[in-house]
């Protein structure tokens, strides 16, 4: 799979300079300044601050078009192709093709855009749902349900970012066809994470906790046979759909469920490095935030954002709620200074969770509009819609 670093390559040539005449000022081979470009390396750290100032921009925002890769389809196999014209033929390595494919753009999931990864998933999805159809032989076409289970709910998430998480319906089609897929093959782990996504629908989309509530305990059920971290991961939004409603004792006691689990992962667990104290944390921060307890969410969000630096969304939607946390405590200065961190991870990743929690922010921060600080954040919160 092709990857590309456009943004750096924009700067480049805004700056003024071919790949050959930047190598020439920075002392390094025009093949270097490519691979930086391709992401297929990157630029040494005693050599940032030169390039940052050839570019004229900040560390920060060098930072920032390092890490925003845009991903294009590679030119399938010999073999591949075949199968697409004689899908009856499909095999095992076929499969493996796909499967690679979708784990590669799954592993980006948390660095690069949604709007840069949905082509490319949505074109491994259709070959994955037209294998499976076509497929002559038995164990393939159980191989194309897996995949397919995947490849769906990698496409509602993507879907669903990419609108903003105001398309309610193609994401939840999306992670339907991921749980019949799943039951399928009898596969409880995939099942329980698309129906998860499901109740993550129902909670910040469609605004019903109740419904996320059944749909997350409803995963838990399914997980408990086979997951303790698909467990735990369901019960902690269990627990954010009792904060959503106000009903503290109940979120409270999702929350020890959610935190017993720990004690059950093993190394066999297929999804032990999803259900980590670091995600445990941001959702207890954000229960108590909807709890209306910002004093006691803003330690463990602070602690949170912190420990997400590789998990650029994830790590916005903590940011986002941090600065929530911040403005009902009357924490002004903190407030904004961690707002602009927000958008900063927001224009770098496009998550529709972080992206919301901005604007939920901005909100709240209007009856401060007339102070010079916050027409700064306005003016960026509007910059980042027009973008959109």
């Amino acid at each position: 799979m092709a990857s590309k670093r456009v943004r750096l390559a924009q700067r480049r040539k805004s700056a003024g300079f071919t790949q050959e005449t930047l190598a020439e000022h920075l002392g390094v081979e025009r093949s270097t300044v490519g691979r930086w470009e391709s992401a297929e390396t990157e630029p040494q750290a005693w050599l940032r601050p030169k390039l940052a100032r050839a570019l004229r921009i900040s560390s920060d925002q060098l930072q920032a078009a390092l890490d925003d890769v845009t991903f294009n389809q590679a030119r399938p196999s010999e073999r591949m192709n075949y199968a697409l014209k004689n899908p009856a033929s499909a095999d095992l390595m076929v499969v493996a093709y796909l499967h690679e494919q979708l784990r590669q753009l799954d592993e980006s999931y948390d660095q690069a855009s949604s709007t840069s990864l949905l082509g490319p998933a949505g074109h491994v999805h259709g070959q994955v749902r037209f294998l499976r159809e076509n497929a002559g032989n038995p164990r393939v076409r159980r191989a194309l349900y897996e995949v397919q289970a995947d490849s769906a709910t990698l496409m509602g998430q993507l879907v669903w970012d990419v609108s903003q998480r105001r398309d309610h319906r193609a994401p939840l089609t999306y992670f339907g066809e991921a749980v019949d897929a799943a039951r399928h093959i009898c596969d409880p782990s995939t099942e329980c994470y698309a129906t998860l996504r499901m109740s993550f629908v129902a909670l910040y989309g469609e605004k019903d906790p109740e419904r996320g509530v059944v749909l997350a305990q409803k995963a838990a059920e399914v997980a408990r046979v086979a997951s303790p971290s698909l467990t735990g991961l369901s019960l902690l939004h269990v627990a954010e759909g009792y904060a959503m409603t106000g009903a503290l004792s109940e979120c409270e006691e999702a929350l020890k469920k959610a935190e017993s689990q720990f004690d059950r992962v093993n190394a066999d667990d297929v999804a032990a490095e999803y259900y980590t104290a670091n995600e445990f944390n941001r959702l207890a921060g954000s229960c108590y935030l909807f709890l209306d307890l910002p004093e006691r969410a803003e330690p463990i969000l602070r602690m949170t954002t912190r420990a997400l630096v590789a998990k650029k969304k994830s790590q916005a939607i903590a940011l986002g709620n941090l600065t929530l946390a911040l403005i009902r405590q009357g924490k002004l200065d903190e407030a904004a200074a961690t707002m602009h961190h927000t958008i900063d991870a927001v224009e770098l990743t496009r998550g529709g969770g972080g992206l919301n929690l901005a604007f939920t922010a901005g909100r709240e921060l209007r009856q401060w509009r007339n102070e010079a600080w916050a027409q700064d954040i306005n003016d960026r919160l509007l910059a980042l819609m027009a973008a959109m």
